[in-house]
């Protein structure tokens, strides 16, 4: 059977770009969630994970290596777990493949995905770097003060937004703020807030 796995950030990004030729899959997986969440953490890693423990013969599609994630220590790990289990993982875009036709591990892939593993890695570094820039700059400007002191957002309007939305759901369900917050890309201290309100 071929699984292709999909994943995006944020609950209001969609994973249609990444449904390549979808209908040739026999399963379609998509997780909703930080690449810097470990795979196997996630909800759509688990359910892939589950397939294995019961001896499922698959392969694994992803479109880029760093929809599989952006943290190169879990990337490695995720793709030696696959090897060991004699499951290809074959990235759609790099034109890669994790094993060869003979079953064996591909050392050119190998090789290939640690240099962009690196890369992705790098980016989100970025990424994060010029946010705090970003911020650090519009406070020099006076552009950016937050929350203006004593001001209140109406409780049904903040638990309708869909991230919030999402995460009451998991905390009806009993999930850990702490997994909710790797799930839904929530922060945490938002999901304390959702918890007082929503749960009265």
């Amino acid at each position: 059977m071929k699984v292709l796995y999909c994943r995006v950030s944020t609950l209001d990004q969609k994973t249609d770009r990444q449904r390549i030729d979808e209908k040739s899959f026999g399963l379609v997986i998509e997780d909703k969630c930080s690449g810097a969440v470990p795979f196997f953490e996630r909800t759509g890693g688990k359910e892939i994970k589950n397939l294995i423990e019961k001896g499922v013969s698959f392969s694994l599609s992803v479109l880029t290596i760093d929809r599989l994630g952006r943290d190169l220590r879990d990337i490695i790990n995720t793709i030696h777990f696959f090897t060991e289990k004699k499951i290809t993982i074959y990235f759609v875009s790099q034109g890669l493949s994790t094993l060869d036709i003979n079953g064996k591990e591909n050392p050119i892939a190998k090789m290939m995905i640690s240099i962009l593993g690196i890369v992705g890695e790098m980016e989100r570094a970025q990424i994060k770097e010029r946010q705090v820039e970003g911020i650090r700059i519009a406070k020099m400007k006076g552009i950016y003060k937050g929350r203006v002191e004593g001001s209140k957002e109406d409780a049904i309007k903040f638990l309708s937004k869909e991230k919030n939305k999402k995460a009451l759901e998991y905390l009806k369900k009993g999930y850990k703020a702490i997994d909710i917050s790797k799930i839904t890309g929530v922060h945490i201290n938002t999901i304390t807030k959702i918890k007082r309100i929503g749960l009265q």
